[in-house]
């Protein structure tokens, strides 16, 4: 660079902190595929094994599903919502020491239910509320200074999941009758909606800008719109009122609807590049859960099905693909070349959604072998994506930029 005699100088480092504070995605996606694999691990135990653990105030299957949602799931979000929030409106949202306190707050309750330790409920839903809540406000904050109120949508979703939460914990210390089924049905139907939010944003243009050569791809608004009316309308018919006749017709509907919506996406060229087919099956899980959702109440199948499609296929392959996608493009890494092993870690988790969705539809009696098999499935692709993402989020970009 010049110094103030317009002579040229070797330019002095600059010294961002540590790596793993810069931005939102490092702290949270590294440790929500540690936790993934942690969680299934001590679920696997339980389940299949029987082993007998201590959750606070929890029973293990409780545990499972709270956690899945409101730690790996949020773990997730949280990152790629601090790091979006930065490209779309320019502020910095938090990073060092506040984000590490951000942090803390998400790990504590972690930890906390996992310690075996007798700690009264409410001490853990406290730093879980409050992780929630200053998520929403330090993600609100930039979106208000540069008036992008498009983006409160986004961030209001943030505060819908902490009610979910709460309803949860109140639903566990007896204030609430239902409040535990309310806040993690609500909380899946919260964060499918979040999802579907963001594909209908990034997945048309990265299909676009990741394909070779041009393709032509559709979109309706009739879609858009309808599509989220009929979300709620299953949400509150599913959680609150429970009655049947509606909720499968809305279910078939949003099938419908988004089998037309993924159809105007689709191109064949897609099948080459790994970071744009496994968010394409995880739209299609989506989509199966909403038809899985419709068949439980008019064949009877098991609704855990339609859980586990939303969840393990939707959730679980998106979160992967989007955590790969972002941490290659935000430590100087090129989006459109992946590490070739990564290609695995998609596959290995769509075998456990095959697994864990379908073969039970055909082997009901094999029950417990399919979930058994999927969850080792989940756990090698999540430990595959720590292994080859762990080195790139603890370290400095490659190219020496901020981030």
């Amino acid at each position: 660079m010049l110094n103030i005699n317009g002579e040229i100088v070797d330019a002095e480092p600059v010294d961002y902190g540590l790596p793993i504070l810069r931005l939102g995605f490092r702290p949270f996606f590294l440790a929500a595929g540690i936790f993934a694999i942690v969680a299934m691990l001590v679920w696997m135990a339980s389940y299949v094994f029987k082993v007998e653990f201590a959750f606070p105030a929890l029973t293990a299957g409780i545990w499972h599903a709270h956690e899945m949602i409101f730690g790996y799931a949020m773990a997730v979000i949280a990152g790629f919502l601090l790091t979006a929030i930065k490209n779309w409106t320019g502020i910095e949202v938090l990073r060092g020491r506040m984000l590490a306190l951000l942090f803390s707050f998400w790990l504590v309750p972690r930890v906390l239910l996992l310690s075996g330790l007798p700690i009264p409920i409410v001490y853990i839903a406290v730093f879980d509320i409050a992780f929630l809540l200053m998520l929403a406000l330090v993600c609100l904050r930039p979106v208000l200074l540069v008036k992008q109120y498009k983006q409160v949508g986004v961030i209001s979703k943030l505060i819908l999941l902490l009610l979910c939460n709460l309803a949860f914990y109140l639903g566990v210390a007896g204030v609430v009758d239902d409040g535990v089924r309310w806040g993690l049905y609500s909380a899946i139907y919260m964060i499918i909606s979040l999802m579907l939010l963001m594909l209908r944003r990034v997945m048309p243009m990265f299909i676009k800008n990741g394909v070779e050569g041009d393709v032509e791809l559709k979109n309706r608004i009739f879609v858009d719109n309808s599509s989220l009316v009929l979300l709620v309308c299953l949400w509150i018919s599913d959680v609150f009122i429970q009655y049947d006749i509606l909720t499968a017709a809305f279910a078939v509907l949003l099938t419908l609807l988004h089998i037309l919506r993924l159809s105007g996406w689709y191109t064949g060229k897609i099948w080459s590049r790994p970071l744009l087919w496994v968010l394409v099956i995880a739209y299609a899980s989506i989509i199966l859960g909403f038809a899985l959702k419709a068949l439980s109440i008019t064949s009877g199948i098991s609704p855990f099905l339609s859980i586990h499609a939303f969840t393990v296929g939707g959730v679980g392959l998106l979160t992967l693909g989007m955590m790969s996608r972002v941490s290659l493009g935000h430590t100087g890494r090129n989006v459109f070349d992946p590490p070739a092993i990564i290609f695995w870690s998609f596959a290995v988790l769509l075998a456990g959604v095959i697994v864990r969705v379908i073969f039970p539809l055909f082997a009901m009696d094999l029950y417990l072998y399919w979930i058994g098999l999927s969850q080792v499935l989940w756990v090698i692709a999540f430990a595959i994506f720590v292994y080859v993402y762990a080195p790139m989020l603890w370290s400095a970009r490659v190219d020496g930029r901020d981030g």
